[in-house]
């Protein structure tokens, strides 16, 4: 990897025209004042860096279950997958990664298979980190079924600032384990509900890189995690 590389990092597509706004505001300001005009600057950036689109190094061994998500990890509890998708009503355990609006919010799958559901329904804007927001927030939810049969609901949840959830997959689509499958503007949340009797491997206030980082293994017998904070 070439140094530049570690700092600048390809944009999706979708952050084009935004970035093209922020600059053409920037060419204004400049008009209006130089200290405006680099403020505008520093935006045009930080929106840049915004839609940044890396590529990650996906453990690629049967069974993992990767994050969805860069962020950290703000919620794990018992809940019901979203009723829309037709899943169990019964309650798995939920992983919640909250992105802030320095993350990188390009959406990964956790799993490969089968995208046998899609859900879109709108809602109310509260912070993403809180609980009531897998509810009440607007979200996208997907039901990803693995090639044994099992599911795996993952679930993009629009914040406080967010107010764009973009899919790019359809039903019927197959999906590898950590490929791209959408993204949400500025801030939001993403739920993973794991299939009955698979703990989770991370811990509350864990930082997590989408499509590298091992939410679960579906072949471990392993205990739900302890950990440490030094």
């Amino acid at each position: 990897m070439k140094m530049r590389d570690t700092f600048i990092k390809p944009m999706h597509p979708e952050g084009r025209k935004f970035v093209a706004i922020f600059a053409g505001i920037t060419l204004v300001l400049f008009l209006l004042s130089t200290f405006l005009g680099w403020v505008g600057v520093g935006l045009t950036v930080w929106c840049y860096y915004f839609f940044r689109d890396p590529k990650r190094a996906t453990p690629t061994r049967e069974g993992l279950i990767v994050s969805p998500a860069d962020g950290i990890v703000s919620l794990i509890e018992k809940a019901v997958p979203p009723a829309e998708l037709g899943m169990s009503d019964q309650a798995l355990t939920r992983v919640s990664v909250f992105m802030s609006v320095f993350n990188c919010h390009v959406n990964r799958a956790p799993i490969a298979g089968r995208i046998a559901a899609i859900a879109y329904r709108p809602g109310k804007f509260f912070n993403a980190s809180l609980d009531k927001a897998s509810s009440d927030n607007e979200r996208n939810s997907l039901c990803i079924e693995m090639a044994d049969g099992r599911q795996i609901a993952v679930v993009q949840i629009a914040g406080l600032v967010a107010r764009r959830i973009v899919c790019f997959s359809s039903v019927d689509d197959h999906k590898k384990t950590g490929e791209r499958f959408g993204l949400i503007r500025f801030g939001s949340r993403l739920d993973v509900y794991l299939p009955d009797g698979v703990q989770p491997m991370v811990n509350l206030g864990q930082t997590m890189i989408a499509g590298e980082t091992v939410l679960a293994d579906l072949t471990s017998q392993e205990p739900a995690r302890l950990v440490r904070e030094d």
